[in-house]
């Protein structure tokens, strides 16, 4: 392989055989099955080719069982492809998953020289290291106790600051820095970027768009074990959002059914009376994309439907914004807006639009939503909906807090 690749995938696929029952298992296991196929395949990945440069940062996108992490196994070995090849050249260190790697048994120490001998290291050459083992995980005495112990927290920092004092020449991180607290995942991502300057190659798989965006120089859409697309993380992102509600089309035409797409949560709490009906719900972005993942400091339009089975007056429409933990950050209605103080026939149907400009941190939100009023002078809810649609807000750069002030600095230095 040329020296300017740090790892080719070549036509790689992953089948796994699907039985209907026991019986077909055991007869084609031991080949009594004859020429028939008892089973139907499923291909966690179908012929997916990718080129890495030594020192690129490359991000692998999709949704789940779209193969992401099967192809990280194969590259570093855990599984074997059913079709094509793997050329890796350069030693690897990956975080495939928590607790690969460790048996849970030994305490933290033990499992550094566990992995640092799978890795092919000495002890000495581990002994070198675990100063600056021990000083990036920061997790103090609870080195010493069994790994079964700790916390989710505590034991990605003992992976994470393993896999990243090895002295890999390619990084393979899949999800795993989602568990650390942002000061963790903030050390971590300086750290990437002292591999970046070092020449090294990351493979990056994350949820976390914000992160994509911020740190790949390139990245592969993956969706049902097929590559999509691969290109800069902007154009990657933008199809991966299509991915999610149905409007991706490998022609570039819009596929059928767009129109009724929307992302809703199927938990969502609600009540309502009988007079009206939120009947639809969507946030398109600043293109009037159907989407759920919206670019900090860009436009994005929230909209709501309600069918009016009664006359309703003066009807107020509203919309909120809770963080995932729960906390309501904001909100407003047309009430507060003074956008709407008319009546509503019974039979009709009202459109309501609101757009602003995403200035939230990057993270996931929910989005609930409201139709109340007033009934001979007692608030009344006519439909509400909880937690009805997720938004996920992609930053490449945070402030402290809910939201960004958006300030503009200057530094005189005299």
């Amino acid at each position: 392989m040329s020296e300017e690749y740090a790892i080719r995938i070549k036509n790689v696929s992953k089948m796994y055989k699907l039985y209907p029952s026991n019986k077909a298992r055991f007869l084609d296991t031991f080949g009594l099955a004859g020429k028939r196929e008892l089973y139907t395949k499923n291909f966690a990945l179908n012929d997916v080719n990718l080129d890495i440069k030594r020192g690129e940062t490359v991000g692998i996108i999709g949704t789940n069982g779209s193969g992401k992490s099967t192809l990280l196994k194969i590259i570093t070995g855990v599984l074997t492809a059913t079709k094509g090849e793997v050329e890796v050249n350069g030693r690897i260190s990956a975080l495939l998953e928590l607790g690969a790697g460790f048996n849970m048994e030994y305490n933290g120490i033990e499992n550094i020289f566990l992995n640092g001998t799978m890795t092919g290291f000495t002890e000495k050459e581990i002994k070198d290291r675990l100063p600056a083992i021990l000083e990036f995980a920061g997790i103090g005495d609870y080195v010493y106790q069994p790994v079964k112990t700790y916390s989710s927290g505590m034991f990605v920092r003992l992976a994470f600051a393993v896999a990243i004092n090895i002295d890999p020449e390619i990084l393979i991180v899949d999800e795993a820095l989602s568990v650390g607290d942002v000061f963790f995942q903030s050390k971590c991502y300086h750290k990437f970027e002292e591999f970046k300057k070092a020449g090294k190659t990351i493979i990056f798989v994350s949820h976390d768009l914000s992160s994509v965006a911020k740190y790949c120089d390139r990245v592969m859409v993956l969706n049902k074990g097929v590559k999509l697309e691969e290109g800069d993380p902007a154009t990657m992102i933008d199809v991966y959002k299509r991915v999610l509600v149905g409007q991706y089309s490998a022609d570039g035409q819009d596929p059928e059914n767009t129109e009724t797409s929307a992302i809703t949560n199927e938990g969502t709490l609600e009540y309502a009376t009988k007079e009206a009906k939120i009947s639809d719900l969507y946030i398109t972005d600043a293109t009037g994309l159907r989407t759920n993942a919206i670019l900090k400091g860009s436009e994005f339009t929230v909209h709501m439907s309600v069918e009016f089975s009664e006359k309703v007056e003066k009807p107020i429409f509203a919309f909120s914004i809770k963080n995932v933990k729960g906390t309501e950050i904001t909100g407003t209605n047309t009430m507060f807006e003074k956008a709407f103080l008319e009546d509503v026939e019974k039979g009709r149907t009202a459109e309501i639009t609101f757009t602003q400009k995403m200035d939230l941190q990057g993270g996931e939100y929910l989005l609930s939503f409201g139709v109340t009023g007033y009934k001979l002078d007692d608030f009344t809810v006519y439909h509400r909906l909880y937690n009805a649609i997720s938004v996920s807000v992609i930053s490449e750069k945070d402030t402290v807090g809910f939201y960004d002030m958006n300030s503009k600095i200057t530094v005189n230095i005299k």
